[in-house]
């Protein structure tokens, strides 16, 4: 596999180029249109590949740069080792401290060699660490002294991470339906299978059809944000005082995990939700079971059909915009803003596109996503804003969150 050493790609779009695009759909030179042909032909050429790994300044860069394609090329078989320890609990199995490989393997219902496997790649990937402890200090197996115990596994600092945060292992559960999606990836770019599993599982238009029915199931997409909600509800509030406010209405709140970790930081804000009829149900009962000492109200409806609650300061939209497409976007924010009072505001807050360069996290894997998921795709804040202003919103600040990656946030005002 030979090396990149430019560590960028060129760029196709006028707004990340700086360079015109002609009629005829070609781009007037620049000088860093000029320099990235320049490199990019050096790059296709095999002599210089050969004489880069004879330079030892440049052998280090290509180095780099070959193990980066090679990552790209083996990042599945990466993701799928991530998904396997998750689904046989190793890093739960560790929690407690190191274990062997053999009694890892047992716990996992593995045979030995498989066992031996993946906590190898684990390890590569620093899942697992293999500990300097002598194998004899762990026992093997209980009631079986004599077997090889073989080596000694910790967790490692990834796997200790993923222990912190449930919500992300969920999340890696659920990417089985992602990865099916994507076995054929020029095929799902194309739409050829309309019905992907994605799109079943997300099905906001058939749980809304049926939502008045006793016993859609709605249950499993509503568990899932739950699992990862809190995350992104922990980011909001250490950026922005929601206890300045008296009454906080979440829209699409879910199971109510987000207004739950609000309540701990604000008891004395109003809470109230609007989701899917069966969704607010479950949002009910959990609000019950935590007793909190909140003002609390859920409301059943269609956000996009139904008319939206009245009488909050402050209407939050989490991880809800980027699921949709613009015309359903516009309506919404439109609603938002009719039913906020003069000087109300609108948080907006959901993993953002980054302006004029590429982000892995928000282009690669929530725009692949999203169109597996056949609606919504990530935007920027600048294209945020600019919904957000059409809609009649006069002001609007983004708000620097620890973690972009997880969450970005725009405050709009009326």
């Amino acid at each position: 596999m030979t090396a990149d050493l430019s560590g960028r790609m060129p760029h196709d779009r006028e707004t990340r180029s700086g360079g015109a695009v002609a009629a005829n759909g070609t781009r007037a030179t620049s000088w860093s249109d000029r320099f990235q042909d320049w490199r990019n032909g050096l790059l296709r050429d095999p002599a210089f590949h050969r004489r880069a790994r004879r330079n030892p300044l440049l052998r280090l860069i290509a180095r780099r740069r070959a193990r980066g394609l090679f990552d790209l090329a083996s990042g599945f078989v990466y993701s799928q080792t991530l998904s396997a320890c998750v689904q046989l609990r190793l890093f739960e199995h560790l929690a407690d401290g190191p274990l062997s490989a053999a009694v890892l393997a047992e716990r996992c219902s593995l045979e030995r060699d498989a066992a031996d496997t993946l906590l190898r790649a684990a390890a590569s990937l620093r899942l697992v660490q293999r500990r300097r402890t002598p194998s004899r200090a762990v026992p093997a197996i209980d009631g079986d002294a004599g077997a090889d115990p073989g080596d000694v596994y910790g967790l490692g600092v990834h796997g200790a991470a993923l222990l912190a945060n449930p919500g992300v292992m969920t999340m890696v559960e659920h990417h089985a339906f992602l990865y099916r999606d994507l076995s054929d990836p020029v095929g799902l770019l194309r739409r050829e299978t309309p019905d992907t599993l994605l799109s079943m599982f997300w099905d906001y238009r058939g749980a809304r059809r049926a939502g008045a029915q006793d016993g859609v199931d709605t249950g499993p997409y509503t568990e899932l944000m739950s699992a990862s909600q809190a995350m992104v509800a922990e980011q909001i509030i250490d950026c922005y005082p929601l206890r300045s406010h008296q009454c906080l209405l979440d829209i699409g709140g879910g199971d109510g995990t987000f207004l739950r970790t609000v309540a701990a930081s604000a008891p004395d804000l109003s809470l109230r939700l609007m989701d899917l009829p069966p969704v607010a149900a479950a949002a009910r009962a959990r609000f019950a079971e935590a007793k909190l000492p909140n003002a609390i109200d859920c409301v059943g409806g269609d956000m996009f059909e139904d008319e939206l609650p009245t009488g909050a300061d402050v209407i939050s939209l989490v991880r809800i915009v980027h699921d949709h497409d613009e015309e359903p976007v516009r309506r919404l924010l439109a609603r938002c803003r009719a039913a906020l009072p003069p000087g109300g505001t609108l948080l907006l807050a959901e993993p953002m596109a980054r302006e004029h360069v590429g982000d892995p996290a928000t282009d690669a894997y929530f725009g692949m996503y999203l169109h597996a998921m056949g609606q919504g795709r990530p935007r920027t804040a600048t294209e945020l804003r600019v919904l957000l202003e059409n809609a009649g919103f006069a002001r609007v600040n983004e708000v620097r969150t620890a973690m972009p990656m997880l969450t970005g946030l725009l405050v709009a005002r009326v």
